[in-house]
């Protein structure tokens, strides 16, 4: 990345970012200019485009989506041939392209682009990340045939048209529609898109008069890649459009990819002729990953993992098999769920054991507050310091009750939704305020007690993981 920039050093800059600063300062005001446009950094000016950086994803988005409209106009008041302006994330000397630009080795290269964008428009529409390509993108008896479809389409143009892939949320769709546009876009003009940005675009046009422009250059892409089609519903006229567009791309052999969260005939809120042209071609189900597959993702990743962080990251084997065991819905969720075991194993300097990857995995393990009841939360406490439930909630104030009654509220308070004063009714009636005593006692008590602390972490366990009900 910092060749590319070395490289185009010699173009010379044309503007004065500084003046424009002012101006900005001058239309948005102070307070707006301080907070965002003031971190903006110019970091290279092309003959057509300009290339920002910031240092935060956050901030780039932030501006993208509230001033970035001011800024272009702004810019083509001293520049009338811009075309585009591209974010950079720089920080601490590192530069991450922006996920809204090119991601590619040629994105700085003013000519030979074969990535169509809307001329005038701010907002790069390729989304195409090198790092989501075929060589990285695990198969199994899932994914398969979406995999070897994809692949024939990259090597075989207008073969399969369309080709539709659909699945679940965090299946691989997008890397899959990454990857196609990956391979094709060195010798033909690549559109990767959302629906939604589709969407926004149309209705951009329209307001401004310039629905000539935007079929023009829909129409003139030799692949164009569409995410989540699910989100085109309603919108008539837009859905007009887009037949047409559609049509005059098959016309020309061009190819179309598109991506769902469900099949053709369970679009809703879509035209019938759309969904009948989507059915003309192939149609793929990308199925949740099996065993097998989840397990080779998680190698995978932890492989990955050790490398980035000079094998310093430890995961045994038998948390990496737990993961693929209980985490069935998405390969995006298995994944983060590595990252926030690997986040744990930074934070603390320690292994996570078995018991503690439980509880950093508890939402994702569908062990949600509301599978949590006080009853249970009660019974377990009981079990653990061998007293009967009978004694923990009569009205007796003996230190070997208080203690265990203290915790199993705070518990309560910890693992359910429960109002303070709906768990004093289920400590036989006690006030909020004795509830509101028992958790501050116990907060107070676990920075000074480690073995207090170290009990409290084991029935959480035993309370979010009692998969056979072991009371």
């Amino acid at each position: 990345m910092k060749n590319n920039l070395q490289n185009n050093k010699a173009l010379e800059k044309k503007i004065d970012w500084q003046s424009i600063k002012k101006e900005l300062r001058e239309k948005l005001g102070n307070d707006i200019f301080e907070s965002w446009i003031k971190k903006i950094e110019l970091v290279e000016e092309f003959h057509n485009y300009i290339l920002f950086s910031v240092s935060t994803r956050f901030i780039r988005d932030w501006i993208v989506s509230r001033y970035l409209d001011q800024i272009l106009q702004t810019i083509k008041e001293y520049k009338k041939d811009l075309v585009r302006i591209e974010f950079i994330i720089k920080n601490n000397n590192e530069t991450e392209i922006s996920e809204t630009n090119i991601s590619s080795q040629n994105s700085f290269k003013t000519n030979n682009d074969n990535v169509s964008f809307i001329k005038d428009s701010y907002l790069q529409y390729n989304r195409i990340d090198p790092n989501k390509n075929f060589e990285n993108f695990i198969t199994g008896a899932s994914n398969k045939l979406a995999f070897e479809a994809s692949k024939k389409v990259s090597n075989d143009i207008a073969h399969y048209n369309p080709l539709y892939l659909y699945g679940g949320v965090g299946m691989g769709k997008t890397h899959l529609l990454n990857a196609i546009g990956l391979e094709l876009k060195e010798k033909n003009k690549v559109m990767f898109i959302s629906a939604e940005r589709f969407m926004y675009q149309f209705v951009k046009s329209i307001k401004s008069n310039e629905m000539v422009k935007f079929k023009e250059y829909f129409r003139n892409t030799d692949i164009l890649l569409i995410d989540d089609i699910q989100f085109m519903n309603g919108k008539e006229a837009m859905q007009e459009e887009f037949f047409h567009t559609f049509n005059a791309l098959l016309d020309k052999n061009s190819q179309i990819i598109i991506s769902a969260d469900r099949p053709p005939n369970k679009l809703t809120r879509i035209q019938e002729r759309i969904k009948s042209r989507f059915s003309g071609g192939l149609v793929v189900d990308i199925q949740n990953p099996d065993y097998e597959l989840r397990y080779k993702i998680i190698k995978s990743k932890t492989e990955e993992l050790k490398l980035s962080y000079s094998n310093k990251v430890i995961i045994s084997e038998e948390i990496q098999k737990f993961i693929s065991t209980e985490i069935k819905t998405s390969i995006r969720e298995l994944v983060g769920a590595l990252n926030r075991i690997v986040s744990f194993t930074r934070i603390y300097n320690k292994v996570p054991t078995l018991s503690e990857v439980k509880i950093v995995l508890k939402d994702l393990l569908n062990l949600t507050e509301n599978k949590v009841d006080i009853d249970t939360i009660q019974t377990i406490v009981c079990k653990f310091y061998k007293i009967s439930k009978n004694e923990m909630l009569s009205p007796r104030r003996s230190r070997y009750l208080v203690r265990p009654r203290q915790t199993a509220i705070y518990l309560a308070k910890m693992l359910t939704s429960k109002s303070l004063p709906e768990i004093g009714r289920s400590f036989s009636n006690r006030d909020h305020t004795t509830v509101i005593h028992s958790v501050k006692t116990i907060e107070r008590l676990r920075k000074e007690d480690s073995e207090l602390n170290i009990n409290i972490d084991s029935l959480k366990s035993k309370i979010l993981y009692n998969k056979e009900n072991e009371v």
